[in-house]
């Protein structure tokens, strides 16, 4: 058997010879280019929460060794054709599909198919301090903020297609984050290379996966292409080339769907839907997701530690005027973090009302009679769970006037706007969160815990013990009915302290040209191109 000690040995004896891809034609023929709203942060999974990135990179690049069932969010065979959980819950044992192929780039030339290392080498990267990759990334925020270093005590390689994982404890939801866009599956052999040359930082940058299309190339805030993965092990991909045009303003998205620069668009204004709608060359596709959009609170900051002062301006809020004019009546309205599709919501939540006079009077129970100066942050991109954050931000800066809080809307450039949220600049933001897999933890640990305050997915910065128990008490039992009362526990206390307030759960829309088939929407978040096809 093999341990994490081996990881040196793997990477240092591993030998490569280079080999160049020929130039595929850059042509349309036979292609599809998305347009996005967005730039990617990164080419790997493992660093991002972004909807954004996710949405880029990880379907189309990368496998997992779990996948999840669009149809009733069951989780099925990946990379992993079987596993096997031990009586006690704390060993899990995965038997990795053979004859997988990695990406043949010009960067990269694979020799040999998909092994038990290949998943030592990707988890371990999060997890050791002596994998040669761990210190290249600051942070692995999904990972870190459920806790992943202290729930995973060992990886061990059983034989070259079998893979233990050993934890520290009993954990509910681990078979869901392996299903998550996070835990994209990475080539050791590349990792190899790329200590060999010193190029550690390409990881990251130059990806290298067993998903159905291949990077080519990559112009920031212009396009990435990508090309199909010939030797996939699924069913290959019809387009041989994929494009993501990378367009953050919204009207020139839509001008370029209309002038068929675009095949596939996501997230269009819902006010557009109605002009789209009448045009016979293209198709709208919704579904139901599971997404909430927030306004989240720092809580590091005064006077936002205070609870009547996050309740105060929680009652400030006209929230029917905002599904009205940001959703458009294609949204309902949140109680919860959780979607009421969710089996842990909590349906006896108290609907959250307006109510100025109250808001008044908690501010000035908490010392602010004459209300106070704050920020909201806005996202300068549209998402399904926010389609116009200025918009919200407007309304919800005339609803805090009167109740005398003078609110300053603030925007940056995305990447820009992300890496100083993370550093916890803002008073108050607008953001929210897409789950990808249907477990109640893929909301209320990333969103909330301590672990995501630090990690960087917690928003409102909030740490609260009472809250951390309550989803520890929840992940660590498997009795589904333990689970929910501990969940709708802690939906009911994060009511309560109201470090964030929950605004929507939105449809998720997307356009494509009528020719455009096999694009369908994932209501675990992440958009998959590989059945797509395109009539003449």
């Amino acid at each position: 058997m093999k341990s994490i000690g081996s990881f040196a040995t793997i990477i240092l004896l591993t030998i490569f010879s280079s080999a160049c891809q020929p130039i595929l034609p850059t042509t349309r023929v036979n292609g599809l280019v998305y347009c996005a709203e967005g730039s990617p942060e990164s080419f790997n999974p493992q660093l991002v929460t972004s909807g954004t990135t996710i949405d880029a990179i990880s379907q189309h690049l990368y496998d997992r060794l779990l996948d999840i069932d669009p149809d009733n969010g069951e989780l099925i065979p990946g990379l992993a054709e079987s596993w096997q959980i031990s009586d006690d819950g704390l060993t899990y044992r995965f038997q990795i599909r053979q004859g997988v192929e990695f990406h043949h780039t010009r960067y990269f030339s694979p020799t040999r198919q998909l092994t038990a290392e290949d998943v030592l080498f990707t988890f371990g990267r999060l997890l050791f301090v002596q994998h040669p990759f761990h210190q290249t990334a600051t942070e692995y925020p999904y990972f870190d903020s459920v806790e992943w270093q202290q729930l995973v005590e060992k990886l061990t390689v059983i034989s070259p297609m079998e893979i233990e994982f050993t934890l520290t404890k009993p954990d509910s939801s681990f078979l869901s984050t392996l299903a998550t866009d996070f835990a994209a599956i990475l080539s050791a052999e590349y990792g190899a290379q790329l200590v060999k040359n010193k190029t550690l930082a390409d990881l990251d940058q130059l990806p290298v996966g067993t998903g159905p299309f291949l990077y080519r190339n990559y112009q920031k805030d212009i396009l990435i292409r990508y090309y199909r993965h010939p030797k996939y092990w699924r069913q290959l991909p019809q387009m041989e080339q994929l494009v993501i045009d990378i367009v953050p303003d919204n009207t020139k998205r839509i001008a370029k769907l209309l002038t068929h620069e675009c095949d596939v668009a996501p997230i269009p204004r819902l006010a557009e839907l109605t002009l789209l709608s009448k045009r016979e060359d293209f198709v709208i596709d919704a579904q139901t997701s599971m997404n909430v959009g927030y306004w989240a609170f720092n809580t590091r900051v005064a006077p936002f530690d205070q609870v009547k002062v996050r309740q105060a301006l929680s009652y400030a809020i006209n929230k029917s005027n905002i599904m009205q004019a940001v959703y458009f009546g294609q949204a309902e309205p949140a109680n919860s973090l959780l979607p009421p599709t969710s089996w842990a919501y909590d349906k006896n939540l108290n609907i959250q009302r307006y109510d100025p006079q109250l808001a008044k009077k908690l501010l000035s129970e908490a010392g602010y009679p004459q209300g106070f100066q704050m920020d909201i942050w806005a996202m300068p991109v549209q998402r399904l769970y926010n389609p116009n954050a200025l918009k919200m931000a407007e309304l919800i800066q005339a609803d805090l006037a009167q109740i005398g809080v003078q609110a300053h809307i603030v925007s940056y450039e995305w990447n820009t706007f992300r890496r100083k949220l993370r550093q916890g600049e803002h008073d108050s933001v607008l953001i929210g969160w897409s789950a990808d897999n249907a477990d109640p933890d893929n909301f209320l640990r990333p969103l909330l815990s301590c672990a995501a305050a630090i990690s960087g997915s917690n928003r409102s910065n909030w740490c609260d013990e009472n809250y951390d128990e309550l989803i520890a008490k929840a992940v660590h039992t498997p009795i589904l009915e333990e689970r929910r009362a501990f969940y709708q526990q802690a939906q009911q206390y994060q009511a309560e302290q109201m470090p964030l307030v929950p605004i929507a759960h939105s449809k998720r829309f997307q356009v494509r040209s009528r020719n455009i088939s096999g694009v369908r929407i994932n209501p675990y978040g992440g958009i998959n191109f590989t059945a797509a096809g395109k009539s003449l």
